[in-house]
């Protein structure tokens, strides 16, 4: 028979409001097994009759029956007419409450993990919040998105198509969607992209994963730029490269420094509309002189571009893929920072003999993306919403910007020193007094404000201390709402 405290936890188990979806019998018959599988009721200990446990859990018998007749099926309890229901006798059960202790105790062990699956939990992830505040970087004004004109092009898409799109897609991605593709980064960054060269992916960090394992083995060497965007370092650890640091300046990384280099690397990493974190642009000697190295030593450049859309200052620099006739340079694009986070779209134009490779490494992390989602992305671009959408944004973010760099100077000058960008969606702000970076950003936490550190983007201690400040995302009011939040929050702790 049931002691109270079993019969007491059945109870709890049939009151648990995340299993209220269930039926009555389903929870009383979970409730028991777990009672056997934790070794709470051992082999060949009866059960109470239907009858009287019904009476107790204040339920039917056939409730009761119902569970007793599961469990049974199930191979958990033997029932003998005459004589009542009992746990079955199970060997692997036998020591059950021993096994339960020892699973406790393990998962709170280090998982046996691969030297890859350790080096990618150990990086953390790149994580996003869901719900972003102030000053949150790389994240786009969403509440302003035509979400009308979205949902009316998905319901022509649907109409048109109809079942179709419930089907697998292309690995590749969707050949209108590349065409769209390839006729907005030839025309707005001076690529040389076809459709048959495009393949699409769920993100930018997609495309740099697949570069980290595709292109190279452990231990071959990677330049990357210092300060370095988080998501890219990460990728390269956790395929087990070494990266090697090359320091960036006002003019973008330091490309002497690669070309003097006595030893080989496989490839450069680069962001070179918007270096990350510090806002410069790579100028075009430099680009032109890293392609060159490039070719002689028949290494990669990975090219991500991603934020290029919004450039506040001049006309943007056309990027290196298109600069390249050697063909070594794999462009990375996104619409995570034009459009919005939720649309899960990347892409990435590639080198002709890397389309084939590519595509097939793709099918075996997630098959394809969504084709309705692609096919309305698609319309959207052929119908030149997507350009009018970008433009419009860059006016917005030009003036959210400027009012940014104004309340810094206004507010917190005597604090930090704002590198006002020429593009992008956040401002770098270098720390100038004594206040340490940590300080900073934990006291901006506790008044609910989001600030990314600098000196952590840095490869080795010695970067300069600071935090970055988004501003796409947030209203002129909230902006500076944050602002005065920020200077009362850093003034408190001196």
């Amino acid at each position: 028979m049931f002691k109270h405290a079993q019969l007491e936890s059945v109870k709890a188990a049939i009151a648990q409001p995340a299993h209220a979806a269930m039926p009555l019998h389903a929870r009383i018959q979970r409730a028991i097994r777990k009672l056997i599988v934790d070794g709470a009721l051992g082999p060949g200990k009866p059960l109470p009759a239907t009858r009287a446990l019904a009476r107790s859990l204040e339920v039917s018998r056939d409730t009761v029956e119902a569970a007793y007749a599961q469990l049974h099926a199930e191979g958990f309890i033997d029932r003998r007419v005459g004589s009542g229901s009992f746990v079955a006798e199970m060997i692997e059960f036998a020591s059950g409450a021993r096994l339960s202790r020892r699973a406790r105790l393990s998962r709170n062990q280090a998982p046996n993990l691969s030297r890859r699956g350790a080096a990618m939990f150990q990086s953390g992830g790149v994580r996003e919040r869901l719900s972003p505040r102030p000053f949150a970087h790389g994240i786009p004004e969403t509440r302003s998105f035509p979400l009308a004109l979205w949902e009316r092009l998905e319901r022509q898409v649907r109409k048109d198509a109809g079942t179709q799109l419930l089907l697998h897609g292309d690995p590749q991605g969707m050949e209108a969607l590349r065409r769209a593709i390839a006729d907005y980064v030839n025309l707005e960054r001076g690529a040389r992209a076809t459709a048959d060269r495009i393949l699409i992916l769920t993100s930018s960090q997609q495309a740099m994963s697949l570069c980290a394992n595709m292109l190279f083995d452990p231990g071959d060497r990677v330049f990357i730029e210092d300060p370095a965007y988080y998501g890219a370092r990460k990728a390269f650890d956790a395929a087990g490269l070494e990266c090697i640091p090359v320091p960036v300046d006002g003019q973008g990384i330091v490309a002497d420094r690669i070309l003097a280099s006595p030893q080989p690397a496989k490839a450069v990493f680069l962001t070179p509309s918007h270096q990350f974190p510090t806002g410069v642009t790579l100028t075009l000697d430099r680009r032109l002189a890293l392609i060159e190295w490039a070719m002689r030593n028949q290494a990669w450049i990975i090219e991500d571009d991603y934020d290029s859309e919004f450039h506040y200052a001049g006309k943007p620099t056309a990027c290196v893929q298109g600069l390249d006739p050697y063909e070594r340079t794999i462009y990375i694009g996104t619409f995570t920072k034009s459009l919005f986070p939720g649309l899960r779209i990347g892409y990435v134009v590639l080198p002709p003999q890397l389309v084939k490779p590519m595509t097939v490494a793709r099918t075996l992390l997630d098959g394809h993306t969504a084709p309705m989602t692609q096919m309305t992305l698609a319309r959207f671009m052929e119908g030149g919403h997507f350009g009018a959408h970008v433009r419009a944004m860059r006016g917005v973010y030009a003036k959210r910007l400027d009012l940014l760099a104004r309340l810094v100077r206004d507010h917190l000058s005597d604090i930090v020193e704002a590198q006002v960008p020429a593009g992008g969606l956040q401002m770098p702000c270098l720390l100038t007094g004594d206040l340490s970076e940590s300080r900073a950003i934990d006291a901006a936490q506790r008044v609910g404000i989001e600030l990314l550190g600098l000196s952590g983007l840095h490869a080795a201690d010695g970067g300069k201390a600071g935090f970055l400040m988004g501003f796409a995302a947030y209203t002129p009011l909230e902006i500076e709402t944050a602002v005065r939040k920020l200077k009362s929050a850093l003034q408190a702790i001196g």
